[in-house]
């Protein structure tokens, strides 16, 4: 009886947990890195634990000759002082490019392209598998609303449903 018991209510743990699960965050098709490269700046964003305090958040992306891709990121931390962290991202294989493993030091995290003006790069939503980290970005500091309403659309086209507790930087 107890073995009995045991079974369905493991069955019930995998029946319970496959429904709970996100399906596979879809991102754009295709990445150029050289023009993604440059600087970037935070319009807003479901900011991960170390950008804590953080606010005027910009992130910049240099192609090495390697093929990786070094990340610098910075951000004026709540004692006003600049802070920043430099990092290395890799393509993951077969991802058109839209799907980068970022480490900084010992941590490595997911980065996907979910959302990307495909004209002139001018704007980018990226977001992570679990869809507990996302963030809007722009080539300048400021964003239109209609824009920033348009990409909040893409995210929740890609499943995000916790886009009210987004920290935004003011400038749209």
């Amino acid at each position: 009886m107890k073995k009995t018991l045991f079974a369905m209510a493991l069955l019930a743990c995998i029946f319970l947990s496959g429904c709970a699960s996100h399906t596979e965050l879809k991102t754009v098709p295709s990445v150029d890195l050289k023009r993604y490269s440059g600087k970037w700046y935070e319009i807003a964003s479901l900011p991960a634990w170390f950008q804590k305090d953080c606010h005027g958040a910009t992130a910049e992306y240099t192609p090495l000759p390697d093929g990786r891709i070094k990340v610098l990121n910075q951000c004026i931390g709540k004692n006003g002082k600049n802070r920043e962290v430099t990092g290395i991202a890799r393509v993951v294989p077969n991802s058109g490019n839209s799907r980068l493993k970022v480490r900084f030091g010992l941590i490595t995290g997911d980065y996907y392209i979910i959302g990307l003006d495909k004209t002139d790069y001018q704007w980018a939503v990226v977001g992570h598998p679990s869809r507990d980290y996302l963030w809007i970005l722009s080539r300048s500091q400021k964003m239109d609303n209609k824009t920033y309403q348009q990409l909040l659309n893409i995210a929740r086209q890609c499943g995000y449903t916790n886009l009210d507790q987004l920290k935004k930087s003011g400038a749209h």
